[in-house]
């Protein structure tokens, strides 16, 4: 076990690049030697990275492997980072064509605690409210930045442990619960700190409301500083960062917003003979899988240019086979 997490390390500690996550440990020193925002995503590296975070000694052990699939993924994310809301249409992808050789298991990286610093040009959260409207063309995902400007977030904690606690009742229907969070943020301009919208995603995803509430004031709280310390063990310094590892310990490490062949390389890199699986990419075999697609997400999975995409699906919502959420900055449809 020490060797996985000595590898990981390995791989982690060298990026450089810049949603960055605010170590909250040595707040003095970030702001002086890295001068970049928790929340000012890279939109070159596609990476919402932690400023000066400087990784822990490995703790003896790594994450659990589950169940007995050959390539276990631990990926980093935060329910408020734009790039790795940027990464669904490939994570989508490679669930549906490696899922039988895959497991991702989801641990929460803490990317803003409070606004209790002032970096980057950003000390306030009107000042995300730009950089958003901005990163939403470079991921071709709808981000509406105007949440920061109508009710903002004072912390992307409280969602977090939400979704411990949700990952307490189902580890499947907390994946959807994290779904719902995003496209409440993004597209809905919703304060998912607020607990009548967590509830609410909560019940739209299967999730019993009330024992959430009650895990979330426990054990999820618990959880999910463990996975701040698992984070620091394994030197991650931002978001969205994936771990892809094989029975050999051996590791292949994707940081950032990549695009498709960047996730499948590392995964034919460990395990060579993985065999992608066929699906039906016709429109309802996809809302089939995933009950909310964006036109990104669509293009992506269905195989076809995103001009088709869009025309496809926007027919379909003329017909009133599709409900489309409209936003500035891009759409959502629903079944």
């Amino acid at each position: 076990m020490k060797k996985t997490a000595l590898l990981i390390m390995m791989v982690a500690l060298p990026v450089l690049w810049g949603c960055r996550a605010q170590n909250r440990h040595n707040d003095m020193e970030t702001t002086q030697n890295h001068p970049t925002n928790p929340l000012l995503c890279d939109v070159q590296t596609g990476v919402c990275e932690t400023p000066g975070a400087a990784a822990e000694a490995p703790a003896a052990g790594a994450p659990a492997k589950l169940g007995d699939k050959p390539i276990r993924i631990v990926y980093f994310t935060d329910p408020i980072c734009s790039s790795c809301w940027g990464i669904e249409p490939q994570l989508r992808r490679l669930k549906l064509e490696y899922g039988h050789c895959i497991s991702i298991e989801y641990r929460m990286g803490g990317l803003l605690p409070d606004w209790s610093y002032n970096s980057g040009g950003i000390s306030k959260p009107s000042d995300v409210a730009h950089h958003w409207d901005e990163v939403s063309p470079r991921y071709d995902m709808p981000i509406d930045g105007d949440v920061w400007l109508e009710d903002p977030l004072d912390s992307s904690y409280p969602p977090s442990i939400a979704f411990k606690a949700a990952q307490m009742q189902d580890e499947g229907l907390a994946i959807v619960f994290l779904r719902a969070l995003r496209e409440m943020l993004f597209l809905e301009k919703k304060n998912i700190t607020r607990w009548e919208h967590v509830a609410a995603a909560a019940r739209l995803s299967g999730l019993d409301a009330d024992r959430l509430r009650s895990d979330y004031e426990g054990e999820a709280r618990q959880r999910f500083e463990a996975d701040l310390a698992l984070a620091r063990q394994m030197g991650v310094r931002g978001f969205p960062s994936l771990f892809f590892i094989d029975a050999q310990n051996q590791v292949e490490f994707v940081y950032g917003a990549r695009p498709y062949p960047v996730f499948e390389g590392s995964l034919l890199k460990l395990h060579p003979e993985a065999e992608k699986t066929a699906y039906d990419t016709s429109w309802q075999g996809l809302f089939g899988h995933y009950p909310t697609l964006t036109v990104r997400e669509f293009a992506v999975l269905a195989g076809v240019a995103r001009a088709e995409a869009e025309a496809l699906l926007e027919s379909l919502t003329t017909a009133g086979t599709l409900h489309k959420i409209t936003t500035k900055n891009g759409n959502l449809y629903k079944r």
